[in-house]
C-alpha cells in the first residue's frame, strides 16, 4: 500500500488527487472537534461510556468518537448510510423507482442520489432532535429555550449535510469512495486512544499482560482474514455462441460470470448489530430491575456479553447477507441477459436450468459469505467475554470497514495507475 502511494505520488495528477482527499479529511477532522454549544460534553462523555454497548455506542465508534463530545459533526455519515439503505431497498419495493434505476441511464442515478440527499436531511432532522431531547431528558445541557433547541439541531443537520457533501466531493475529484474513507478516517482516528487505554490498563494492572496479546492477535487473525475472503470470488464459466451480422463474424468468446463471496460487504453486521442491540438499548433508559426479579434474568439473557445475544446475532447476520444477496445479484434477470446476448453457462440450457443453477451457485457461495462475516463479528465479542472487556462488542464492524475501504482504496490508486502505464504492486 505505502509503495502504491508513492508511486501515485510521482504522477501529478494523482497527487492533486491525494492531496484534495487529505485535506476534506482534515476538515473532517477539525469539525469533529468542535462542540456545539450548550452542552456540557464531560457529562455527556460519561453518560455515553457506560451506554458503549448500545446502539449510541455504534454511533460513537462510526462517527470517530464526535458523538460523544456532541461535536458538530456528531451525527457524522449515519443519516447518509440509512438514507442510501432505505432508498435502496425501496427502489425494489416501487417499481417506479426501479425503472428509475434500470432504464433511467446517468439521468436516473442523478434523481435517485437527489432523493439519497434528501431523505438524508430528513433523517438528520430526525436524529438531530432525537439527540437534543436525548440530552434535555438527562440534563446534559447547560441551558434550555426554544433558541437553544434550535441552535443545536440546525447545528447537527448542517454538520450532517456537510460530511454528505465532503464525501461527494472526495467520490467526484479525490481518491475512491467519499463516504466510506471519512467512515474509515473517523474509526481509524480512536486507535492512538485504544492504545493508550491500553497501555494504561497493563501499567495499572487492571489488564493482564495475555489479555491485551490475545486482543493484539485476534486483531490480527481478523485483518487477515478479512484481506484474505474479500478478493475471493466464484467465476462461473460462460460462453457466446457465434453469430454473423452482414459479413463479419461475432461472438464465439469465452468468459466469466464472478460472484463475490463477501457480495454485501459490512452492511448485514450493521443491519443485525443495530437490531440485536434494540432491548439493550430500551433497557439502558429504563430503571434496572432488581436482582432476583425476571426482568433482572432477562436483561442479563439478552445482554451483549451474553451465549443468547451472540446467537441471535449470527443467525440475524446470516439472514441479512442472503437478503442482501438476493437483492443485489438477480439470477433470472443474469440468465435473461446471458440469453439476449447469445451466452450459455457450458452443461446447462439457456432459460430456467441456467437460473437454477445461478441460483444454486449464489445460496452456497453466500452460506460462506455470511458464516465468514458471522465470525468476523463474533470473534470480537468472544476475546472481550475472556477478557472482561465489553467494548470490543463493535470491534469486528470497525476492523472489516477499516481493511475493506483501505483495500478499495488501494484498488483505486491502481486502477488509476494502470491507465497510465504503471504497474503498481504487480512489479
Amino acid at each position: 500500500m505505502i509503495q502504491t502511494i508513492k508511486k501515485a505520488w510521482g504522477i501529478p495528477e494523482l497527487r492533486k488527487k491525494i492531496i484534495f482527499t487529505a485535506l476534506i479529511l482534515l476538515i473532517f477532522r477539525i469539525g469533529n472537534a468542535i462542540p456545539v454549544p450548550y452542552v456540557n460534553t464531560d457529562l455527556l462523555k460519561s453518560y455515553l461510556e457506560g451506554m458503549s454497548t448500545t446502539v449510541l455506542g455504534l454511533y460513537n465508534v462510526m462517527s470517530g468518537g464526535a458523538f460523544a463530545q456532541a461535536t458538530v459533526f456528531a451525527l457524522g455519515v449515519q443519516p447518509y448510510i440509512n438514507s442510501s439503505i432505505i432508498i435502496q431497498l425501496l427502489t425494489i419495493a416501487i417499481p417506479a423507482l426501479e425503472r428509475l434505476a434500470r432504464d433511467g441511464g446517468e439521468e436516473g442515478k442523478k434523481k435517485i442520489q437527489s432523493i439519497t440527499r434528501y431523505a438524508t436531511v430528513a433523517i438528520a432532522i430526525l436524529q438531530g432532535w432525537g439527540y437534543y431531547m436525548l440530552m434535555k431528558n438527562y440534563g446534559i445541557l447547560t441551558e434550555k429555550s426554544f433558541w437553544v433547541a434550535l441552535v443545536i439541531i440546525a447545528s447537527f443537520i448542517a454538520g450532517s449535510s456537510f460530511v454528505m457533501w465532503m464525501g461527494e466531493q472526495i467520490t467526484e475529484f479525490g481518491i475512491g469512495n467519499g463516504i466510506s474513507i471519512i467512515l474509515f478516517a473517523g474509526i481509524l482516528s480512536r486507535v492512538p486512544s485504544m492504545v493508550s487505554s491500553m497501555i494504561s490498563g497493563l501499567r495499572a494492572g487492571t489488564l493482564a499482560w495475555w489479555a491485551a496479546v490475545l486482543v493484539v492477535l485476534g486483531i490480527l487473525a481478523l485483518i487477515v482474514l478479512i484481506t484474505w475472503v474479500n478478493g475471493a470470488e466464484r467465476r462461473i464459466p460462460v460462453q457466446y455462441a457465434k453469430r454473423q451480422v452482414g459479413r463479419k463474424m461475432y461472438g464465439g468468446q469465452a468468459s466469466t460470470l464472478p460472484m463475490k463471496v463477501n457480495m454485501s460487504g459490512v452492511l448485514p453486521i450493521i443491519f443485525a448489530q443495530s437490531i440485536a442491540m434494540i432491548p439493550s438499548t430500551i433497557a439502558a433508559f429504563c430503571k434496572q430491575p432488581a436482582e432476583g426479579t425476571f426482568w433482572y434474568g432477562f436483561l442479563n439473557a439478552i445482554d451483549t456479553k451474553s451465549v443468547l445475544y451472540m446467537i441471535f446475532y449470527f443467525l440475524m447476520i446470516i439472514a441479512f447477507s442472503y437478503f442482501y444477496a438476493t437483492i443485489q445479484f438477480n439470477p433470472v434477470e443474469i440468465s435473461n441477459n446471458l440469453k439476449k446476448n447469445g451466452g450459455f453457462i457450458p452443461g446447462f440450457r439457456p432459460g430456467k436450468p441456467t437460473t437454477d443453477f445461478i441460483k444454486k451457485v449464489l445460496n452456497k457461495v453466500t452460506l460462506f459469505g455470511a458464516i465468514y462475516l458471522g465470525v468476523v463479528a463474533i470473534l470480537p465479542l468472544l476475546i472481550g467475554k475472556i477478557v472482561g472487556n465489553s467494548s470490543l462488542s463493535i470491534g469486528g464492524t470497525s476492523v472489516i470497514i477499516v481493511v475493506g475501504v483501505a483495500l478499495e482504496t488501494v484498488q483505486a490508486l491502481e486502477s488509476q495507475m494502470l491507465m497510465r502505464q504503471y504497474k503498481g504492486f504487480l512489479e
